[in-house]
């Protein structure tokens, strides 16, 4: 369709990753990440990606980083390269503790609803499936209001409280206090955010450190 109108395609691969996903043989004609998330994947570099499919885009993206002068340092570039080398094998173990969570969080009382585009009645599914070889490491999920989300949060150890994600790390995060916060309130419940949803990113711990954690806070 976009080609039809002679418009170009961006789409955003950070959740995915070029291991789950590569958006150009999708008929995409940028790809961007945030290299900060899963390629750099230890919190410790700032950093953004960009990729194209003809030689064209190539050059005309290279003169305006090359007019602005936006290139990492030496050492930023060196964190992504060795954050690069171990993507596989993290996206892997991401998805294989993405999946113990989930399973976890099916069963719990407490928690009203899933969203995750691994699972059928999501429905981005049938698309993740066809386009992706995984469904990644996002995940949100429902506990029903306001005040058993701040106990969760008050609860967790293993979790840690932050904005970020696709790192080594397990991060968990409230989307309505947070990221959206700035949404009125109105606005966000049409969206779905809503009080209660809780944002996890699942890092590569001992799924079993973070099961035992969800149910201590949950429970």
């Amino acid at each position: 369709y976009a080609k039809e109108h002679d418009l170009l395609t961006i789409v955003d691969n950070t959740f995915t990753t070029p291991y789950f996903q590569n958006p150009i043989k999708h008929g995409a004609d940028i790809v961007l990440h945030s290299a900060t998330k899963y390629l750099g994947g230890h919190s410790d570099v700032v950093a953004g990606l960009v990729v194209v499919n003809n030689d064209q885009l190539g050059e005309d993206l290279h003169y305006i980083q090359n007019s602005s002068g936006a290139i990492l340092g030496p050492h930023d570039s060196w964190l992504l390269m060795r954050g690069i080398k171990t993507l596989g094998i993290r996206m892997e173990e991401h998805e294989v503790n993405t999946q113990a969570v989930i399973e976890f969080l099916k069963d719990h009382p407490i928690v009203e609803k899933i969203y995750y585009p691994g699972l059928e009645d999501h429905p981005g599914y049938e698309v993740a499936k066809k386009q992706c070889s995984g469904f990644g490491a996002m995940l949100s999920f429902d506990v029903g209001s306001e005040e058993k989300a701040n106990e969760l949060l008050s609860k967790v150890r293993y979790f840690t409280l932050a904005e970020s994600l696709g790192a080594v790390e397990s991060l968990i995060s409230v989307p309505a206090k947070m990221t959206h916060a700035s949404i009125p309130r109105e606005r966000r419940l049409e969206l779905g955010i809503t009080d209660g949803l809780i944002r996890v990113s699942v890092g590569i711990e001992d799924f079993e450190d973070l099961l035992e954690d969800l149910q201590r806070a949950l429970g």
